[in-house]
């Protein structure tokens, strides 16, 4: 069974830093790529960011490049989710998601092409 199980959410200042963790329990994580979506309170989840399998290969939302990174410890069986300069509108449930993939798949930014979710962490960002 993959669990996956996010933490590191919490209220942070606008024009902070936050970085977020999603660790990775069953299966075999160095198979899948990662993704970060979020979804604040009326509005349908949308996709933040996500990363290939082996950390290669990333891709953002327009609206966070320059200020979120993405990155993975297949080690570890975590992947992050660094934010900076937060704004008041990044404020949302923040989830990490899995898909196993071959090594060459593309990054993927739909939600329903993930297979394994988390139970999500909520971000505030305060004026």
């Amino acid at each position: 069974q993959v669990q996956l199980i996010e933490s590191g959410g919490g209220l942070v200042q606008t024009g902070g830093s936050q970085r977020l963790s999603c660790a990775v329990s069953g299966g075999t994580f160095s198979r899948y790529m990662m993704g970060w979506f979020r979804q604040a309170p009326g509005k349908e989840r949308e996709f933040v960011a996500a990363i290939s399998r082996g950390g290669a290969n990333t891709f953002f939302e327009d609206s966070v490049k320059g200020r979120f990174t993405i990155s993975r410890d297949n080690d570890k069986k975590t992947v992050y989710l660094h934010m900076n300069n937060l704004q008041f509108e990044d404020t949302a449930v923040y989830y990490c998601a899995a898909k196993s993939v071959i090594l060459t798949y593309p990054i993927q930014t739909e939600a329903r092409q993930y297979d394994y979710w988390g139970q999500g962490t909520q971000v505030t960002v305060s004026s």
